[in-house]
């Protein structure tokens, strides 16, 4: 954690643990969007989620593009290893659902840039019976990508103290963030002015 992430990480804790709504030792939290504790709580967090997906994109590029002459984003890259996941042919409806994407055009995109390199295939005919699947060259730099992976990210997660156990409660926060951040939308959008 960044100093500026403790120290508002810290603040927030302060907000809440003392009731204030907004300000801590100096620091004004509140703006627009974050009134109360638990508003300015929901904020950081939504920031930090922010970040923290810029950061896992950019990382996603750039090992991919140590092991490989492509330049990919990170969701094209999560893409090549979700149809590699259980080494199983994976449909665009699949692949939609595993990655909790909606926009199809764009998934269609990234499966042409990853066959137009040569990690992809596309198999099959017609609406339902068309898959996609990784090729010996898929498979190799997804291998590659693993290998570097463990190296480097793998290492240094294994690195801090207790983290292990921190992520598995960090990905089981993120599921139920999912599902809320799915109903509120949902709710938008039944509700919507026009």
């Amino acid at each position: 954690m960044t100093a500026g992430a403790t120290g508002r990480a810290m603040a927030a804790k302060g907000l809440r643990d003392h009731g204030d709504q907004g300000a801590v030792a100096g620091i004004d939290l509140r703006w627009h969007l974050a009134q109360s504790a638990v508003e300015v709580a929901t904020t950081e967090a939504e920031f930090a989620l922010m970040r923290t997906a810029e950061a896992f994109e950019r990382w996603q590029a750039e090992c991919l593009a140590s092991v490989a002459d492509i330049a990919a984003t990170g969701p094209e890259n999560a893409m090549l290893h979700v149809i590699r996941m259980n080494d199983r042919p994976k449909s665009i409806r699949d692949l939609a659902r595993l990655t909790n994407r909606e926009d199809v055009p764009n998934i269609q995109y990234s499966l042409r840039k990853l066959i137009a390199a040569g990690l992809v295939v596309r198999k099959g005919s017609g609406r339902s019976g068309v898959t996609y699947e990784v090729t010996d060259e898929g498979r190799r730099v997804t291998d590659d990508y693993g290998a570097l992976r463990r190296r480097l990210l793998i290492a240094a997660i294994a690195g801090v103290p207790g983290f292990a156990d921190r992520l598995a409660e960090a990905t089981r926060t993120l599921n139920l963030l999912s599902g809320i951040y799915e109903e509120v939308s949902r709710v938008a959008a039944t509700h919507r002015r026009r």
